[in-house]
């Protein structure tokens, strides 16, 4: 396998970080265990009542939809779960690494970063049912986090290089016309109504977050944290805003309004919590944290938690890392 230029690795590889001096504190968190093994063999109960037996609908207020992310099984793999924690699917196998995956709006594909050669991440998307990957994009450079435009038609993206170039991206959704439209960011995602773009960037000195419009106009500060990374998500209804900052091993996740008020921190404290993404209805919020196995570079793992900040739960468990999750449909 290939391997990849450190100075690509210090821009991009947001888990490398240094370990703590004092564990965190114990924390009571229920375990959704998705794990990459056989599966549990099940055993009806006797009698009549398992044939009979029916479906019962999910409670209103469970999690739904899929979680796509990075787990290291042989390398940087794509997986995927159900937001409670069944169905685990390793999507890829080959000796690359995968990185940044979103679901599309529609729930049908997963598009994501690869890394092919000479220093250049191509984005691919994967259809869920067929299984056939199409690449789009052809040696622009280190092309990463990429995600769907929610009415399907664009893609916005990373472009950087090995000199340490960072800028956001458009492109159509087949890769037609990729076109730079801000010249220092990282990390973009779509308001709900696609209009806008949320990034961030060092555009005014420290890391903050960003909006501007989706043709890279009206560019406009969004936050004032002290050790903000990158990675961010709005809100379906657009009311909220999530993120994570703080100095490694101490990162915490933060939500808030588009403006800035009602902070709070929505990660319990002491995982170093990362990478957050709501859930399609709002209610929710998926991260990686290492709440388990605190202090272990591969101790991450999937987590989801209420908007509250009520209702921990635990979607993988596994002797390797799990990290980058997107929630989709």
């Amino acid at each position: 396998m290939r391997r990849i230029p450190v100075l690509t690795l210090a821009l991009f590889l947001v888990l490398a970080c240094t370990l703590p001096t004092d564990p965190p504190p114990a924390l009571t968190i229920e375990t959704l265990r998705a794990q990459a093994s056989a599966s549990p063999s099940i055993t009806p109960p006797a009698g009549p009542s398992a044939a009979a037996a029916t479906l019962s609908p999910v409670p209103a207020d469970e999690p739904t939809g899929k979680i796509i992310y990075t787990c290291q099984l042989a390398g940087d793999q794509l997986c995927l779960i159900n937001a409670d924690g069944t169905g685990f699917r390793q999507l890829t196998s080959d000796p690359v690494k995968h990185w940044y995956a979103s679901i599309s709006p529609d729930g049908a594909s997963v598009i994501y970063s690869a890394y092919a050669e000479d220093n250049i991440y191509e984005i691919y998307e994967l259809n869920l049912a067929s299984g056939l990957t199409t690449q789009l994009t052809d040696k622009l450079g280190v092309c990463i986090a990429p995600e769907i435009s929610p009415d399907g038609r664009q893609i916005v993206f990373t472009w950087g290089n090995a000199k340490g170039a960072s800028q956001i991206w458009v492109m159509d959704r087949s890769g037609a016309n990729p076109h730079k439209i801000h010249a220092q960011g990282w990390d973009p995602t779509w308001s709900p109504d696609g209009t806008q773009i949320l990034f961030a960037s060092n555009m005014e000195g420290a890391n903050q977050l960003f909006v501007m419009n989706a043709d890279g106009s009206n560019v406009r500060r969004v936050t004032d944290f002290d050790s903000l990374r990158g990675r961010s998500d709005w809100s379906p209804d657009g009311a909220w805003m999530v993120t994570y900052n703080g100095q490694p091993w101490k990162r915490e996740v933060f939500i808030f309004r588009p403006d800035f008020t009602d902070l709070r921190r929505l990660s319990p404290e002491g995982g170093n919590s990362q990478g957050p993404g709501f859930s399609p209805d709002g209610k929710w919020v998926t991260f990686t944290s290492y709440f388990d196995h605190y202090g272990d570079d591969l101790g991450c793992e999937i987590y989801i938690v209420r908007v509250d900040g009520t209702d921990l739960r635990r979607l993988t468990d596994n002797d390797y890392c799990d990290y980058q999750p997107r929630w989709g449909p």
